[in-house]
């Protein structure tokens, strides 16, 4: 397992940007924390491939209810990543299994 940062980061409603290696390849990924609970995906909009975020661990919309695509505005569900507003409606964001161990979050081998 791969640690990927803090729980101590994080406050409820917050974000948080990571990247690893697979295969010899660096992925972006990202967590977030939403009533206790910590949810990772995969860096990358269903619909164009791009990265979600335009600043630095910010993948929330203003409201702190849904992910948001800084590219084209879709909403994502925190809890499940799937699109719900947008042109990639219907289609999920891919999320990473994460666990939580003595105040770490551990990227799971994928």
């Amino acid at each position: 397992m791969l640690k990927i940062a803090q729980t101590n980061e994080f406050e409820d409603l917050s974000s948080r940007g990571f990247t690893y290696e697979k295969g010899g390849e660096s992925i972006s990924g990202f967590v977030v924390h939403q009533y206790g609970q910590y949810f990772a995906y995969v860096n990358q909009c269903p619909h164009t491939g791009a990265p979600l975020d335009w600043v630095e661990h910010q993948f929330l919309d203003s409201d702190k209810e849904y992910i948001q695509c800084a590219v084209h505005d879709a909403r994502f569900v925190i809890d499940s990543g799937e699109c719900v507003l947008g042109p990639c409606s219907g289609q999920s964001l891919k999320q990473l299994p994460i666990v939580e161990k003595d105040g770490d979050l551990l990227l799971e081998e994928i």
